[in-house]
């Protein structure tokens, strides 16, 4: 039984499934991914790094119907394709220029002002853009599990007014503290299971998780890409990408939310819901 699921306006043990795009403005083969999945498949919504190269570009391409949150970068994984932050954050650059690859890099060296500072100016760029910001969710999960960064991911999302995505499948034992918790007392919407699982490439993972739908609120995240020149030179889980663009809108991602029976929702029902209180 889920209360969330009934604040939305459903039955309690209503199947209710974001289907949300990560890494929007990445690159432009994310961006005509991401947009066709959500106008020509299941997507139904999806997060922008907004320092990344071609965020702009996502920006002017969103259209007033789209729900785009806000994915909260700190991090420049790729090898030779590299993003930093908007605001001046000696402490958030590596030693390459750029933010760190890795998130043990960043958070050995992040100054929690400079954090606190660089991810609203994401936000705040966001909405001078003209994106009706529906809610927030980290890159990598950098600011969830560790409790010095996670106090800035309520902060933002107390002072924005926008749900955010936590993880269902990492507990409060192996964060080390109960973030879940902490972001309901706070008022803060959340789905009610999110898969922490960032490997490329969403079938399995995806299938695995309709095939044993829980009630209440699910949040699936896929990485869709359109096949391009730019994209396999970015990345050697381009395949993936591709493919999860497929999933989206070949039909099969459909069919499966169909036998799960499941109910297509997005975040902006998420905002809301915690706006209303």
């Amino acid at each position: 039984m889920s209360e969330l699921a009934e604040r939305l306006g459903h039955p309690s043990d209503a199947k209710l499934v974001i289907v949300s795009c990560d890494d929007l403005g990445s690159c432009h083969a994310a961006n005509v991914g991401v947009y066709r999945a959500i106008r020509d498949g299941v997507a139904t919504c999806a997060s922008i790094m907004v320092p990344a190269p071609w965020a702009r570009h996502a920006a002017a391409e969103c259209l007033p119907t789209d729900d785009i949150g806000v994915h909260l970068t700190l991090n420049a994984e790729h090898e030779l394709y590299r993003w930093g932050p908007v605001t001046h954050a000696p402490s958030l650059h590596s030693g390459e220029t750029g933010f760190p690859r890795n998130l043990d890099d960043l958070w050995e060296h992040a100054d929690a002002d400079e954090v606190y500072r660089e991810l609203k100016a994401q936000i705040g760029r966001a909405i001078a853009w003209g994106i009706d910001v529906t809610h927030l969710a980290p890159h990598l999960t950098a600011i969830t599990l560790r409790p010095e960064f996670f106090g800035i991911y309520v902060d933002l999302a107390v002072e924005f007014a926008l749900p955010i995505r936590l993880p269902s499948t990492v507990s409060a034992d192996q964060a080390g503290f109960p973030f879940r918790k902490l972001a309901a007392d706070e008022g803060i919407v959340f789905p009610d299971h999110f898969d922490h699982d960032w490997r490329a490439g969403s079938r399995e993972r995806v299938g695995r998780t309709l095939a044993d739908l829980p009630s209440g609120v699910t949040e699936i995240h896929i990485q869709p890409a359109i096949d391009s020149p730019e994209v396999r030179a970015l990345t050697k889980h381009a395949d993936e990408w591709i493919d999860d663009l497929a999933y989206a809108t070949d039909g099969t991602l459909q069919s499966a939310l169909d036998a799960a029976g499941a109910t297509l929702i997005g975040y902006r029902e998420l905002r809301a819901a915690m706006r209303a209180g």
